[in-house]
């Protein structure tokens, strides 16, 4: 179905293009990674419906459907910064039924969301298959830490204006009254450990501004 034209639609389009040019053969995985979760998800449902706008097969998938559940988390202590980074999801459950199962291709099922943090609960299984040229475009925080960023074959990282901010300060976000109070003390000092530790803008292929989320912009940055 083709999709109405704005300047977000065309950035999308643009960005798209560039991913299929390099990756379009095959079984691809891309990672859309920012600590805004409203617009980090907005960006990659959109980034998918624009590639299936094109007729190439795109699945969807977040980080948040694969977390640990609240009882397996506290095994690694109380709750913590340090804790929220570490442990909030499971990576072998990511690997198993979703990340391994979708490069092998074929008729091999995925699952695509394996647990609901809202409940707390794991979710019964849906198995997908998909033909052999095709995308799942996967958000999340931390999605470029060093246990997954090599499960990637194009990273973007969408920056709102408050994270833009933080990323270029080592004063808590929350004192700055940039509008990123709401994500809870701890887990901003977890996005602060995360940025320090894995510099998440020098890990992805493209980093975009949603200062304007109807008129994203690419940013590039020295790399030195």
């Amino acid at each position: 179905m083709k999709l109405v034209s704005t300047p977000r639609t065309e950035f999308l389009r643009d960005l798209a293009s560039e991913i299929l040019g390099l990756y379009g053969r095959g079984r691809t995985v891309v990672a859309v990674d920012g600590t805004d979760d409203a617009a980090r998800t907005a960006f990659a449902d959109d980034l998918a419906a624009v590639m299936m706008e094109r007729e190439h097969s795109a699945f969807r998938a977040s980080l948040a459907h694969f977390r640990r559940s609240r009882a397996e988390q506290e095994r690694f202590g109380p709750e913590s910064p340090e804790r929220l980074f570490r442990h909030l999801y499971d990576f072998s459950l990511l690997r198993r039924v979703l990340l391994d199962p979708f490069r092998m291709g074929g008729s091999t099922g995925f699952v695509t969301r394996a647990f609901d943090p809202d409940r707390d609960a794991w979710i019964e299984p849906t198995w997908l298959t998909g033909p052999s040229d095709a995308t799942l475009v996967i958000d999340g925080d931390y999605v470029n830490r060093r246990e997954l960023r090599d499960l990637w074959q194009y990273g973007v990282l969408v920056e709102t204006a408050a994270e833009a901010a933080d990323a270029l300060s080592v004063v808590p976000a929350d004192e700055e009254g940039n509008g990123r109070a709401d994500r809870g003390d701890e887990q901003a000092e977890a996005d602060r450990l995360y940025r320090t530790e894995v510099r998440p803008r020098s890990r992805v292929a493209a980093v975009v501004d949603l200062t304007d989320p109807d008129r994203p912009q690419r940013r590039f940055f020295d790399s030195c």
